[in-house]
């Protein structure tokens, strides 16, 4: 691993690394006066994003999700009963008309999205992360999914995407905007890179509206969830059980849905739709690049 002279990333240092990860999958994106053949950033060579260069919300996400990756997804199923899948499905719903070009699978974690992206469109598929260790596990998945030709993995910041203006045909995130200082500007730097007409699709958790069920959801969140997580996974789990549900609650006091569509809008999309899931668990939200 080469040693970094400095904790900023530069234009230089990020174009490297993805014209390093990318030529495996082929992947093209618009850039100069035509389409040039990128690669993503084939982790086991460069560095991961450092600490140095990411705002808190970055650092604090990194810290957390750094120990997770080998059970991340069996324990993602069993904390949300099972609606973790059904809400991804939903979610890649609204962007499988995208079934050719560049799908850009943004907090791609252990790939799982990226992985359903490529079984259900013939979009070649980039998938990006802050935490280096999720995107091992990532790759491994993968790997074992016969995918290497189709979707490539890279390390970098949603607020800072490594990549060219309308560079991608359509883009999804998950569990993303409640990690990240500023909301808004990393709407608009993801409105950014994909083509005008081109749809977005995002997942997060949500609180349910209703009184009744936002009671249970909170003994749920503050409760069982803590528990679970460390009956499944350890100490790193439940220290991700207690911070979820306050944190998702934190989030849409700030934030609430009609704030985020209303980003949406300002960020440059339009026909912004979203649909509540599982009584208010999940919430998918999706639009379409504004522009000719």
């Amino acid at each position: 691993m080469k040693k970094q002279s400095s904790g900023k990333i530069t234009a230089a240092r990020i174009a490297g690394r993805v014209r390093t990860a990318a030529a495996r999958t082929g992947v093209a994106l618009p850039g100069g006066s035509g389409r040039t053949v990128m690669s993503l950033r084939a982790l086991s060579k460069e560095p991961p994003v450092p600490l140095s260069a990411a705002a808190e919300p970055n650092r604090f996400a990194q810290r957390l999700f750094t120990p997770l990756p080998a059970r991340y997804d069996r324990l993602e199923e069993l904390l949300s009963f099972g609606q973790n899948a059904r809400w991804r499905r939903a979610m890649v719903d609204q962007i499988q008309p995208a079934a050719s070009g560049t799908i850009l699978d943004v907090a791609s974690g252990t790939a799982g999205v990226a992985l359903q992206i490529a079984a259900r469109t013939n979009a070649r598929v980039i998938g990006l992360d802050l935490t280096e260790p999720m995107l091992r596990e990532g790759q491994r998945n993968v790997t074992a999914a016969g995918q290497r030709d189709r979707i490539g993995l890279v390390n970098g910041r949603a607020e800072q995407l490594p990549l060219a203006d309308a560079s991608v045909d359509a883009l999804t995130f998950t569990y993303l905007l409640r990690y990240v200082a500023d909301p808004q500007q990393t709407l608009r730097e993801l409105a950014r890179v994909i083509r005008p007409g081109g749809r977005a699709a995002s997942l997060e958790f949500g609180v349910p509206p209703s009184g009744f069920f936002r009671f249970w959801w909170w003994l749920y969140t503050r409760l069982l969830l803590p528990v679970g997580g460390l009956a499944g996974g350890g100490r790193s789990w439940f220290a991700v059980g207690r911070f979820l549900g306050p944190n998702i609650s934190r989030h849409y006091q700030r934030y609430p849905v009609a704030w985020t569509v209303d980003a949406w809008r300002q960020a440059g999309f339009e026909q912004v739709g979203f649909r509540v899931m599982s009584l208010g668990g999940g919430l998918v939200m999706w639009g379409t690049r504004a522009g000719d």
